[in-house]
């Protein structure tokens, strides 16, 4: 404590102003001139350094409020947006829905559709065979017939002389006759 009292009595002490010279007592010089330099910028930077955070405090202030009605905007379209996917979401479902059962729909006409051409395909089938045996049972019956005719004119022209014969054309031209 002592070193510092000696410091301000050494103010008195002060040489005078024909020399100059380096004080290198680091004691001595240092608080004051610290003192001094912290007095003025106190005086007068405090309007200065207030003005300064004052400016700083303002700009902190509105960019604060311009953030948050930055994020209340976003909150609103980040609400719209959830929305918008919500009622994508529900049309994609009603859509899948929609598409399965379609699908389903299509599936039941196509198998109907199918069997029903099976049935006509089978009556076609069935037709045909049934007409093919008819045909095959006429053409049967018309061979038979032909060659019991054949038998039976063999039969007859070997049996029948002229005389006889002539009776029997007679006797077919007059029942023909009374059909009419």
């Amino acid at each position: 404590m002592k070193n510092v009292t000696d410091s301000f009595v050494s103010l008195v002490h002060w040489p005078f102003a024909g020399s100059f010279g380096f004080n290198t007592d680091i004691l001595a010089t240092n608080p004051i001139n610290l003192s001094v330099v912290l007095g003025v910028l106190i005086f007068f930077g405090k309007g200065v350094l207030s003005d300064l955070l004052d400016n700083r405090k303002l700009r902190i202030l509105n960019t604060i409020r311009n953030s948050e009605e930055l994020q209340g905007g976003a909150i609103e379209r980040l609400e719209k947006a959830r929305a918008r996917l919500r009622k994508a979401e529900m049309e994609a479902d009603q859509f899948r829905v929609n598409g399965y059962s379609e699908i389903e729909r299509e599936k039941l006409n196509l198998i109907n559709s199918t069997y029903k051409t099976l049935e006509q395909l089978e009556n076609y089938k069935n037709e045909t065979i049934h007409f093919e045996q008819q045909r095959s049972i006429n053409q049967v019956r018309q061979r038979v017939f032909q060659q019991a005719l054949q038998g039976a004119l063999g039969t007859l022209n070997s049996c029948l002389n002229k005389e006889l014969h002539l009776r029997t054309i007679i006797a077919n031209i007059g029942m023909f006759g009374t059909m009419k």
